[in-house]
């Protein structure tokens, strides 16, 4: 009998998050991707590869990608997305905030989103028409509000600050109530869905780091939109009308 698509990731996610946080208690090192805050450990790729063997045994045809490098194209038309480690620099250096995260998509949208929270052992299952759980239970839909009454969560690489991207920044975090900096976009995105936060916004987003989390979002009532402002894509998630002031913000300029 073939495992319900939802209920396989909500238990690879699970596997790789309790993988991780077991190899992270045993102690590990860390190397350098594409700046000093861009790492990746053992952890990250041994994680990926555990739920990149699960899926080629439960879905042979369906093509995989994972952050850590794996690209294998199927024929279903399917696609899962891996984020082994979220927030990996948090991870490495002993903090909570970071997940294990997987997202199916098929040709035209995203169908569901899948995250594991070791800190809290909290799985987060959603999408578009999947109704947003946390460890099986409905989570309430999100409420509405302005994003002068929002607490905003984004992320910008210091040497952004200056020129035409921080001018965009500052444009849509002005128009913030308060500001978080927490340093993993798919946490942030559970944030919101269970209303703590409200809008996340970033620039040069991965599939790994929006595509999960915005799904869940989206399964809560939220809204999840990308747009182009200062030569760079947003990608922007949370309640419908800051999301819609924020990407007005971005726009701008």
């Amino acid at each position: 009998m073939t495992v319900p698509d939802a209920e396989l990731a909500a238990r690879l996610v699970r596997e790789a998050g309790q993988l991780a946080a077991r190899m992270r208690s045993d102690g590990l090192g860390s190397q350098q991707k594409t700046n000093v805050a861009d790492i990746v450990t053992a952890a990250d790729h041994a994680a990926e590869a555990l739920i990149v063997r699960a899926l080629r045994e439960a879905r042979p045809d369906d093509s995989i990608v994972g952050e850590e490098g794996t690209d294998h194209l199927g024929t279903s038309g399917r696609t899962w997305v891996i984020d082994p480690v979220d927030g990996t620099y948090n991870f490495f250096r002993g903090m909570d905030w970071w997940c294990s995260a997987v997202a199916l998509t098929d040709r035209d949208d995203v169908l569901l989103g899948a995250v594991h929270h070791p800190a809290r052992d909290e799985v987060y299952v959603g999408g578009p028409d999947l109704p947003s759980t946390r460890n099986g239970e409905l989570l309430p839909r999100i409420e509405d509000r302005p994003l002068a009454e929002s607490c905003a969560s984004t992320y910008l690489h210091p040497p952004f600050y200056a020129g035409e991207v921080g001018a965009a920044f500052t444009r849509a975090v002005d128009g913030a109530a308060t500001l978080r900096m927490l340093g993993s976009g798919t946490m942030d995105h559970m944030a919101v869905a269970r209303g703590q936060m409200d809008v996340l916004f970033q620039h040069s987003v991965p599939a790994w780091d929006w595509l999960p989390g915005s799904a869940i979002v989206r399964g809560v009532g939220g809204a999840a939109r990308r747009t182009t402002a200062a030569g760079v894509v947003w990608s922007v998630a949370g309640v419908p009308t800051a999301v819609d002031e924020v990407c007005a913000a971005l726009d701008a300029g």
